[in-house]
């Protein structure tokens, strides 16, 4: 199979057509344009702060105390797919003492964009795609996401389902308790309509009562024990990742203070998939953090 041809990343302006709160810290922004440029499921767009005029005090203020250093863009991946109405989902991020760059725009597009607001995007780039031979390579993918982590598989999933019959997908998602589920019921029908082709596995690391809670709802976080219950074929299935990793704030903190950065979810699910027997070579990985 000749390989893909890599299409430059092009600016052009969207219009905000919908906006769907997903969680009181996320939402899903619609958008539309006279002309999107193709793109693949699981790809992400960019946005500058500096376009919205609102911020335009905080982004400088951000900037001078960087001592001059540039606010840099900011990537949303697509929760749509390309059949679809183009859709980014930003989640809300929070500021942590110690983090190099203060969360000015996920304030913004989560609680301060309306229908009808117009900017422009830079699209599309990315790796954490499926190969279009992904058949010939494997019959069972295995999403595992955390947080919004959740949103390049959400596109993935719903394009393999689509373009993908044989493949069989399970997806498992971490969060903190039930309300956080983003996608929750849209996970939920995808699952119920193609009963033989999706297994979909919730677990709650803060949620201590399950009652009331689908049965299939487990608590903590994704261990090995999980992993082999779900995944019998570890030797040949394929692991995509996506959730929250260890910032280089972090490790430059750790380095400074000559201990190792504690691991986050990608790094603990990475090992944990290793131990119950997937190799390298079948574990994609998109990070954040």
């Amino acid at each position: 199979m000749p390989p893909e041809r890599s299409l430059k990343p092009k600016t052009f302006e969207v219009v905000v057509t919908e906006v769907i709160r997903e969680t009181p810290d996320t939402v899903t922004l619609v958008l539309d344009a006279p002309e999107i440029p193709p793109y693949r499921a699981g790809q992400f767009l960019t946005i500058d702060p500096h376009v919205f005029p609102v911020i335009a005090g905080q982004v400088a203020y951000v900037e001078h105390l960087k001592g001059g250093k540039k606010e840099l863009v900011r990537a949303y991946s697509m929760a749509s797919t390309p059949q679809e109405a183009l859709a980014v989902t930003v989640k809300e991020e929070p500021y942590r003492p110690g983090d190099l760059h203060a969360p000015l725009l996920s304030p913004l597009l989560v609680h301060g964009t309306p229908v009808g607001t117009r900017f422009p995007v830079v699209g599309f780039t990315g790796p954490f795609t499926l190969p279009p031979d992904i058949e010939q390579r494997t019959d069972h993918v295995v999403h595992l996401v955390a947080g919004s982590g959740v949103v390049p598989n959400y596109s993935i999933l719903k394009d393999a389902l689509r373009n993908h019959p044989n493949l069989r997908q399970t997806f498992i998602d971490t969060n903190k308790t039930w309300d956080d589920i983003i996608f929750r019921d849209g996970l939920a029908r995808l699952a119920a309509e193609h009963p033989d082709r999706l297994t979909v596995v919730h677990t709650l690391t803060r949620h201590t009562d399950l009652r009331g809670l689908p049965s299939g709802v487990r608590q903590g976080r994704v261990g090995p024990e999980l992993l082999r219950e779900f995944i019998p074929d570890t030797g040949t299935a394929f692991a995509y990742l996506c959730g929250p990793a260890i910032a280089s704030w972090d490790r430059k903190k750790a380095l400074e203070e000559g201990t190792a950065p504690t691991p986050r979810f990608l790094e603990s699910t990475i090992a944990n998939l290793q131990a119950v027997g997937f190799t390298p070579a079948r574990i994609k990985r998109e990070a954040y953090g």
